[in-house]
């Protein structure tokens, strides 16, 4: 079910290992092929964001545009609305 394996800024994605596992986050940086840095606004700060491999992440096809959009305008992203975006991203999905 591999979708576009690219991971994206600004792309949700639901931890598959370590402790934040099941939960959900935003990349907000690409690393490399193998690495994402990825935030939450609560737990994981954008200023500290937490490095991940790309295979302990389930990517998931939807892609925040305002996350994208304040990262391509400011370079950066409020906690805020990390937080605003997930939530509204759990509840689109029931979760």
């Amino acid at each position: 079910m591999a979708m576009d394996a690219r991971p994206q800024i600004g792309q949700f994605v639901k931890v598959l290992r370590g402790k934040d596992e099941a939960s959900l986050a935003v990349i907000v940086a690409i690393i490399d092929d193998r690495f994402v840095m990825i935030a939450d606004g609560d737990k994981r700060k954008f200023d500290q964001p937490k490095k991940k491999n790309v295979l302990h992440l389930e990517l998931q096809p939807e892609i925040s545009q305002e996350v994208t959009s304040s990262m391509l305008e400011a370079g950066r992203v409020t906690n805020a609305k990390l937080r605003y975006v997930i939530q509204k991203f759990a509840q689109a999905k029931g979760e």
